[in-house]
């Protein structure tokens, strides 16, 4: 017999590890297993062939994807001409909807069964994708605990696991501890900045973040910086940014590590998206920001359907933490809303104790679920 051969596509880090930590579950079950497809360092090591680098397809936004869609599609139609040519056992989708939705119309339509891993948002806009997902997707894995009910009326197999990092974090350190990892004084306060993991993120986020600390070393001198940096390619943008305020201001530059950043911090200044939920894991209070293109945001904002957008305020259902956008986002609305999570105690008490509920939804053994999900839909077609 030969050995299982699953194709993946991951389009970003938070996929990367997404998909590392299946891929290592799936290992355990069928060890001659073979994985092909795109993804980052950590699914390489799990024993992917990455036929092109994960930074391709790293792009967020509307507008910023129509200046790359001529490239996302060559590579989209590539993947599809490979494999409809040696057909996978089963393809796997980690986030990225965009593009691998697309990518999982063309290989379900061929016969090969599709999981698709993070649900898109359809609960809170463009709504029509669902119909979309339909014809592209078997089984869906749902990390919320309200996502699954929205495929109901649906054939996909929608399914609630849970997510990983709930059962990884926080790490077994303390915040003093985790501060002398990272070289910090442990007695004085510390403000972890991340500014996202995307070259895009980081060139429209960074500077004003870096502004930020500026504006709370003035009025609070004790205070320390830490910026972990996503990946090489981040830690040598975020060192040019910083080239210039070196005298001025001093930030721990580290690159990964941000689990142990989050611990060692009495609060993240944090960019929207999956980084909120590490850190609401790590129950380190948050103000959340991003800036996206004008248009981009202008479109984004009249489709949504929630009035929330970062992930523990989802969870919560309530405006738990400051959710700071577009041109708000600046050093004057910024350092007052970090000075209120390090100086208000009671304020500081009720995020912490909110962020520990919503971790213990999530921690179901999200790894195991998923790779129980993937076996079934492997046996189920095996069948057929």
């Amino acid at each position: 017999m030969s050995a299982l051969r699953i194709a993946i596509v991951a389009g970003e880090e938070s996929g990367d590890i997404l998909a590392s930590g299946l891929m290592a579950k799936l290992k355990t079950r069928y060890p001659d297993i073979q994985f092909e497809g795109v993804g980052g360092r950590r699914m390489q090591h799990e024993g992917l062939h990455s036929i092109f680098p994960m930074e391709r397809l790293s792009v967020m936004g509307l507008v910023e994807v129509l200046k790359r869609l001529p490239e996302l599609l060559k590579r989209r139609k590539g993947l599809v001409r490979a494999w409809l040519n040696s057909p996978p056992d089963l393809f796997i989708g980690v986030d990225a909807p965009d593009f691998n939705i697309g990518l999982e119309r063309s290989l379900k339509e061929a016969g090969i069964p599709t999981v698709h891993y993070v649900s898109p948002s359809v609960w809170a806009w463009r709504e029509k994708r669902l119909q979309k997902i339909v014809k592209a997707v078997d089984t869906m894995l749902c990390f919320l605990p309200f996502e699954a009910k929205f495929y109901d009326k649906t054939p996909v197999d929608a399914q609630f696991i849970g997510h990983p990092l709930a059962s990884q974090l926080p790490p077994a350190i303390d915040q003093v501890t985790a501060r002398i990892e990272l070289g910090l004084d442990p007695k004085r306060p510390v403000v972890c900045l991340m500014p996202g993991s995307r070259g895009s993120e980081v060139a429209k986020l960074a500077p004003d973040f870096l502004e930020t600390a500026t504006w709370l070393k003035q009025r609070r001198s004790e205070l320390q910086f830490v910026l972990p940096a996503a990946n090489q390619a981040r830690f040598q943008q975020l060192s040019e940014l910083l080239a210039p305020r070196g005298e001025t201001l001093k930030v721990s530059l580290i690159q990964g590590r941000s689990h142990t950043a989050l611990v060692a911090s009495d609060a993240v200044l944090i960019a929207s998206g999956t980084a909120t939920l590490e850190a609401m894991l790590c129950r380190t209070p948050m103000v959340v920001a991003y800036r996206m293109a004008g248009l981009t945001y202008a479109i984004i904002s009249r489709l949504l359907r929630t009035p929330y957008v970062a992930l523990p305020n989802l969870m919560a259902n309530d405006a738990l933490v400051p959710e700071i956008f577009q041109d708000r986002v600046k050093a004057e609305v910024l350092g007052p809303l970090i000075m209120r999570t390090l100086d208000d105690r009671a304020y500081r008490h009720y995020l912490q104790d909110n962020f520990q509920q919503q971790a213990e939804r999530l921690r179901l053994n999200a790894d195991d679920r998923a790779a129980e999900a993937v076996i079934a839909l492997l046996k189920k077609r095996a069948k057929q």
